[in-house]
């Protein structure tokens, strides 16, 4: 596992990266017709997701 440690303006910015890319993350998901390509964007909004969740929880 590797660790980051961030500021707490570094973390704030990158909740804001993320949750701002999140909605367009899920509309290409939801558009895209290759079986293979939609299970890769689903694994990375579940990791998007599950990042936001931990920013918010460590008070970004």
């Amino acid at each position: 596992m590797t660790n980051v440690e961030l500021t707490p303006e570094e973390a704030k910015l990158l909740l804001e990266v993320l949750e701002r890319y999140y909605p367009s993350l899920r509309i290409e998901v939801v558009n895209t017709d290759d079986r293979e390509f939609r299970r890769a964007l689903k694994a990375r909004e579940a990791f998007m997701k599950d990042m936001i969740v931990r920013l918010k929880e460590a008070g970004a």
